[in-house]
């Protein structure tokens, strides 16, 4: 395999989910050959400070990689600002990354699918992201992947030639506020509100990365290869995260049993939308009411 991405995790002030999310990781085969850059937020407040201390003291203790670099900020930058800073740190040094939260599990086969996806597809331009998370619904059983139009935060990978792409500003909202039929394509054909994220966003009603990184793939017609089983389950469904609450039913079972993810068989033959796949995720998305666990779940996606 060629040269592995470097890892980057964000933490803050939860240990024991830190703990958790590099303890798994570390169970990868692929860990030992790969470098971890931890960045550590600060506290928001002095009552956070000890969580904070102890956080940090887990992530100096980490093991299992073939080097690890722990970065302490000295104030609270924020989720948002600190893995925009950071993802354009690693892809700017290393021209790709994988990129981690401290509330996430990730199954054996979790880099392996992550690497070879950013090898297979590093020089397709259409494709933006590798996704560790999938949906859970139906997929064919006979490929590693599939290429869906939306994006995912729960454990990912992207080069730097796409993520030079993200619109910081969100300037591309413009467009779609004044275009309805591009504004209905981003809402998934009207099965999802993603525009009313993106609208707080630009209103400052929330600070969200990834509904600005979402409105960049889909301004440039990108693509995002998912596994066709999640390879992530989010441990913040515990309720001790932010957006962490009502969300456990929503994901499937972590994926076990082994898997080679060739660089050559078992990709997507072409670069395009997996429609049957796209249509299970649109009637999963509007399949109850805004008032649905599942509607926090996909703004958890995005926050």
């Amino acid at each position: 395999m060629p040269d592995l991405a470097p890892i980057v995790l964000f933490v803050y002030n939860r240990p024991a989910h830190t703990r958790r999310t590099l303890t798994a990781l570390a169970a990868n085969p692929l860990a030992r050959e790969s470098d971890l850059i931890i960045y550590a937020d600060g506290a928001k407040r002095p009552d956070q400070e000890p969580a904070v201390r102890q956080t940090r003291s887990i992530a100096r203790s980490a093991a299992g990689f073939r080097s690890v670099q722990l970065i302490e900020r000295d104030r609270n930058w924020g989720l948002a600002e600190s893995v925009i800073a950071g993802v354009s740190e690693a892809c700017a040094e290393q021209g790709k990354v994988i990129v981690l939260e401290d509330d996430l599990l990730v199954a054996p086969q979790f880099l392996t699918f992550l690497n070879r996806g950013l090898d297979h597809f590093a020089e397709d331009t259409r494709v933006f992201q590798v996704s560790g998370y999938m949906f859970p619904v139906a997929t064919d059983e006979t490929l590693h992947g599939l290429f869906l139009p939306v994006i995912s935060c729960w454990g990912w990978g992207t080069w730097q030639r796409a993520w030079t792409q993200f619109d910081r500003s969100a300037a591309g909202y413009v467009a779609l506020e004044r275009d309805p039929v591009l504004r209905m394509r981003f809402n998934l054909g009207g099965h999802y509100e993603y525009f009313g994220m993106l609208k707080d966003q630009v209103e400052g009603r929330i600070d969200s990365w990834a509904v600005r990184w979402l409105l960049s793939v889909f301004l440039k017609d990108g693509l995002v290869l998912y596994p066709r089983k999640s390879l992530v389950q989010n441990a913040g469904v515990d309720g001790t995260g932010t957006h962490g609450r009502g969300a456990s039913s929503l994901q499937s079972a972590l994926r076990v049993e082994s898997q080679a993810f060739g660089r050559e068989r078992c990709w997507p033959g072409a670069i395009d939308v997996d429609a049957a796949v796209l249509d299970r995720v649109k009637t999963l998305l509007s399949s109850s009411s805004r008032s649905h666990p599942i509607v926090g779940f996909i703004r958890r996606l995005l926050r």
